[in-house]
């Protein structure tokens, strides 16, 4: 038994599907890097970040955050997740090249083999038929079916291609988060919408037709929030278990830490899907494990740095992490034996949404907090070290450099959410709202985020004589458009006056502060500190 939602974390646009006894996920990674992350489970509660689609997507100035470009709230979105005749397909549109990207491999580790599908298809789905035909259904408000060409790069010439849905007027956003299936020789098309009118909220719908010729009729099959501040939890996959039962996975708003998965189950009414019980979803859930004994990764954690090249020299880091963009390689590495991880400055950055090579992990529903130690001795004047609550909206702790001094500084981004959806990302050097002078060029410095009922802030620490001290405002974070992406923490590295300064970082530290009871159906049923050091 385990408490929905199943993941507390930004995991949105989820497609999962079965391969044996194995399930799979894929995640919208937006502008991270590696992306397109692939969790895996054994019983559809748990999962473990198990690999990556892609270490780098175009590598274009903006992936790479130079020329004073970015994709925040760009990249991949909404990806559709395959498996046919014994290969696995991540389909995609990234929105900052506005290009299709299929990737296929045999294996669900890869390799990868990457191409292009001809055309921009939003929220786009798979669908395999049986007669060896392909097909992609994409769109927004209006969903198109269009039928692709046997390599899977274009239309087909003289193919299907037809409008198969067009939402209602007077919504705030009409169908999208395509997802199409065939079962028992039926076509089902799930979809999301979000009502103006009724509850006001993000409700999912499907459509049902008997051939892909034929006319998708349906209803909405779930409007709920769990209670939870009008937000609806709808837009993901459907899958069925070995035994037969199904499932939905579904995300669900949930403010600042972002959109977070959540199960469903679901039965068939008349060859029709319905979601929840009774149309609701359980706060609790159990399922049947195809591996009992499996121990998961934790898709967080706490990281000593002791990593060393494989054969080809490469360091390959937790799964737990990603770079904010694609990172500039020359400019950061691991020292293994001393456990340390260096980030190197190799341009000017405002502030830190502008830095290159941070390091970010997710952050936790209800609370979390991750602590890190700075050596600044190869720091130059103007340059920040330190770890941050890493969203448009930021906030950071930092180890500074002034006229040859050190301090600890503790800055944030002012303003209200940003649902510019794309904008270029922030160019001011934000607000300065605490310093100390800092005796040593090294510190311990801490973030905590607590996201309990929206409350969405961050409170910042330095570690003085074993006594962890705040420094500076608690910050207010939000969910907006122009990242698009839960608040993450970050360990960084910026420069304001001058490029190649260093900065070491060690024993980072990962802790849950408010982890959900497991054993029983109580969502306020939390137990302190949890310190998640592996």
């Amino acid at each position: 038994m385990i408490n929905n939602p199943i993941l507390r974390s930004d995991f949105p646009d989820p497609d999962v599907i079965r391969v044996g006894d194995t399930y799979y996920m894929v995640s919208t990674t937006m502008h991270f890097m590696p992306g397109a992350a692939i969790l895996r489970s054994f019983d559809l509660i748990h999962w473990e970040i198990y690999t990556y689609v892609y270490d780098t997507l175009d590598d274009t100035p903006a992936q790479k955050m130079e020329d004073g470009k970015s994709i925040y709230g760009q990249g991949m979105w909404a990806a559709s997740l395959r498996h046919y005749n014994g290969a696995f397909y991540v389909c995609f549109a990234a929105y900052d090249t506005q290009k299709t990207y299929l990737y296929q491999a045999r294996d669900i580790q890869g390799p990868w083999k990457k191409q292009e599908i001809e055309g921009f298809y939003h929220d786009c789905s798979l669908l395999f038929d049986d007669d060896g035909r392909v097909y992609i259904v994409y769109g927004n408000t209006e969903i198109y079916l269009t039928e692709l060409n046997r390599e899977l790069t274009a239309p087909k010439p003289g193919g299907l291609h037809r409008l198969i849905a067009r939402d209602r007027e007077g919504v705030k956003l009409g169908y999208e988060g395509a997802h199409i299936y065939k079962i028992n020789h039926r076509y089902y098309l799930f979809l999301i919408h979000w009502l103006s009118d009724g509850s006001g909220r993000r409700v999912e719908a499907c459509l049902r037709a008997d051939s892909l010729e034929g006319e998708f009729i349906g209803k909405d099959i779930l409007d709920d929030d769990m209670g939870y501040f009008n937000m609806g939890v709808a837009q993901g996959g459907i899958v069925d278990t070995p035994d037969g039962e199904w499932y939905a996975v579904l995300f669900q708003d949930h403010g600042a830490v972002g959109r977070v998965p959540v199960l469903v189950p679901m039965r068939w009414e008349d060859d029709f899907p319905a979601l929840g019980i009774r149309g609701k979803v359980p706060a609790a859930i159990e399922t049947k494990s195809t591996r009992p004994t499996h121990k998961y990764e934790p898709f967080v954690s706490s990281d000593d740095f002791q990593y060393f090249p494989d054969g080809d020299g490469k360091i390959h880091l937790k799964t737990a992490w990603q770079w904010n963009h694609a990172p500039n390689n020359a400019l950061w590495s691991v020292d293994g034996t001393q456990g340390l991880l260096q980030i190197c400055s190799g341009k000017l950055s405002e502030n830190v949404t502008r830095a290159a090579n941070t390091l970010t992990q997710r952050t936790i529903w209800p609370a979390c907090a991750a602590s890190v130690e700075v050596d600044g001795n190869l720091l130059n004047d103007g340059d920040y070290a330190g770890i941050c609550a890493f969203q448009g909206r930021y906030g950071l702790i930092a180890l500074t450099k002034e006229d040859g001094a050190y301090y600890i500084v503790m800055k944030g981004r002012p303003g209200e959410a940003d649902y510019t959806i794309g904008r270029t990302c922030d160019q001011t050097p934000g607000e300065e709202y605490a310093r100390i002078p800092w005796p040593s060029a090294m510190a311990t410095l801490k973030v905590h985020a607590d996201f309990a009922d929206m409350r969405d802030e961050a409170a910042f620490y330095y570690l003085e004589h074993a006594e962890w001290k705040q420094l500076g405002i608690t910050q207010p974070l939000y969910f907006g458009l122009d990242h698009f992406v839960g608040c993450r923490f970050g360990v960084f590295l910026y420069s304001t006056q001058k490029v190649g300064g260093r900065a070491c970082f060690k024993r980072f530290i990962y802790h849950e502060t408010g982890v959900q009871s497991r054993s029983n159906g109580n969502p306020h049923n939390f137990h302190e500190e949890a310190e998640l050091y592996v």
